[in-house]
């Protein structure tokens, strides 16, 4: 297998809007960031994942981008863009930039010129269309509800958006948006970023003709997912977008590109196929989900046996065929100790183990802002006290259908992505830290008890977990590029796994529960020389690994080296 930097990495991802205001206004920004870089250097990761700082509108948190080439005035200039990249490579980190390439933000000039006349020159960066029957050109429904289509008075004709309808979709058909976009993505290379995560990657493409889903015409039921994802012509674009920029920089990329297995995403990822470095995979995203209904918004109890499951595929097909992204929670998704772990009983013992989970995993592991100390989910009382479009978007239509209050209230307090936008808890001060006025969003009231300030001063706490996890990493090159293997399949609740490099082997012993199970070391494994690296309880005396009775989500890591006849066998 081939070492690259970006395979040893750790990122941590920042929600700008949320880390840190550095100038009063409840609004995070670029000298926030700036202010808290040493803290980023001492957990130790090495790339910044930087969620959009581009000028725009707003109303989808900078993911409707009005400008490439400029820094949305709430996060200060670029020249303060220019300070933080400076003072993030001085420090050995490197910066990954998300990008935007599906769609723009309404108020791009792009569109307003779209919008003006069906022969305006840039009519064709977008995707316009002519109603049918009285109503939108086909039935798709948007990401955020509703139809894809929105209905423009001045030129009588619809615009595509499979998000917001201030989110209208470029059009990847037109060689002159491909120019534009190559342009954009290496003006900011030759500024100097090492990277970027492409947001919604895999819908650039859509069906030729614009076809119905679920058309009796057609000779299988299409979703209207299947219309707009994956489709073949994404490689061949993003093959060109490698060829013709990407090559000539040693970057580092992920694609967001929901709806597909592993096989599928080694066409993304594959060893040769210049596309992407690694691809964010959302299988695991949805094992607590109803399959039908209302989707995300049902949440339903997840089994262990289905993370295996996905999570061992993943690990085998991309072995030395590609790479994997791996995470927890993000921007888009609840925190992950409230979600997978305990966040009220044992918040930290099951935070540290969600970490270890990660983070010894082949593949790059990926810390979302405030998951190092713990953050957990918000239990907003009010609508009002939400800020998301996607949750607004369901309120409204659930209501509208007649769904209790309550009922609609407890779904958000689960699924909605503000879970993950609050301000990130600081210290014990006012709004945690976060700003000295009143935050665009209401902080965790948590953070009297979970905040930056107490996990630096607590040599236990999740943040110095974290810390010794990054560390071990660094240090042994087992955990990075060592192969995966599953023991106990058919364990309810003991997930246990090997990784192998050379006469290296790593044994990760994770219990995902509160109950107590008893772990049986496998026969083919041998507890001889096995020494712990790490682990979230202190061992006890005397204690047999052969037969070791867990604790609630207790985690262990063990490295130990193989003779070599063993691993030659």
């Amino acid at each position: 297998m081939k070492p690259k930097w970006w395979k040893e990495s750790v990122v941590y991802q920042i929600y700008p809007i949320s880390f840190k205001d550095s100038n009063g206004d409840g609004i995070g920004d670029l000298k926030g960031i700036i202010s808290k870089l040493d803290y980023l250097q001492e957990l130790g990761v090495n790339v910044i994942w930087l969620s959009p700082i581009y000028k725009s509108p707003g109303h989808d948190n900078g993911y409707d981008i009005s400008d490439y080439c400029d820094i949305m005035e709430q996060f200060g200039t670029m020249e303060d863009f220019d300070r933080l990249l400076q003072d993030m490579h001085s420090r050995g980190m490197k910066l990954m930039m998300d990008l935007v390439l599906n769609h723009t933000s309404h108020k791009h000039p792009w569109f307003i010129e779209s919008r003006q006349s069906k022969d305006n020159p840039k009519r064709d960066y977008y995707i316009w269309r002519k109603g049918k029957n009285g109503g939108p050109p086909n039935n798709w429904e948007s990401y955020f509800s509703g139809s894809v289509w929105e209905y423009d008075e001045q030129t009588d004709e619809y615009y595509l958006h499979l998000y917001s309808k201030y989110q209208p979709d470029l059009n990847w058909s037109n060689p002159v948006v491909i120019d534009e976009l190559h342009n954009m993505v290496e003006w900011w290379l030759k500024k100097g970023v090492d990277g970027f995560r492409f947001d919604a990657i895999s819908h650039i493409v859509k069906a030729e003709g614009l076809p119905d889903a679920d058309n009796p015409h057609q000779t299988k039921t299409v979703r209207a997912y299947e219309m707009f994802s994956n489709l073949e012509n994404v490689h061949t674009l993003l093959q060109n977008l490698h060829d013709k920029v990407l090559y000539y920089y040693d970057i580092m990329t992920v694609g967001e590109t929901s709806g597909l297995g592993p096989e599928q995403a080694l066409d993304y990822v594959g060893d040769g196929r210049r596309e992407l470095n690694m691809t964010f995979q959302f299988e695991h995203m949805f094992i607590d989900a109803a399959s039908s209904g209302s989707g995300k918004w049902n949440v339903v109890p997840w089994n262990l046996l289905e993370l295996k499951k996905i999570i061992s595929n993943w690990q085998n097909v991309l072995h030395d065929r590609g790479w994997n992204a791996n995470y927890w929670c993000n921007h888009d998704q609840p925190r992950s100790v409230s979600r997978f772990g305990n966040d009220v009983l044992y918040r930290v013992p099951s935070a540290k183990m969600l970490a270890t989970f990660i983070h010894t995993l082949e593949g790059t592991p990926y810390i979302y802002q405030g998951e190092e100390i713990g953050m957990t989910n918000i239990a907003f009382e009010s609508i009002d006290d939400y800020r998301d479009v996607e949750t607004l978007n369901y309120y409204e239509e659930q209501r509208d259908n007649g769904v209790p209050e309550e009922e609609i209230m407890q779904a958000l307090r689960k699924r909605s992505r503000d879970n993950a936008r609050t301000p990130m808890q600081w210290d014990t001060t006012p709004n945690a830290g976060f700003t000295k006025r009143t935050p665009w969003i209401k902080v965790n009231s948590n953070y009297m008890e979970i905040n930056v300030a107490d996990a630096l001063n607590d040599p236990d706490s999740i943040f110095h977990y974290y810390k010794k996890l990054i560390q071990l990493r660094k240090q042994h090159k087992v955990i990075v590029y060592g192969r995966y293997k599953l023991l106990l399949p058919l364990h309810s609740e003991i997930y246990a796994y090997t990784r192998t490099l050379d006469n290296d082997q790593l044994l990760v012993i994770l219990n995902f529960f509160e109950r107590e199970p008893l772990f049986e070391l496998p026969k083919d494994v041998s507890p001889e020389g096995m020494e712990l690296l790490i682990s979230n309880y202190p061992p006890e005396k005397n204690e047999d690994l052969c037969k070791l009775k867990l604790r609630p989500y207790e985690a262990r890591v063990y490295l130990q080296r193989l003779p070599k006849s063993a691993n030659e066998q």
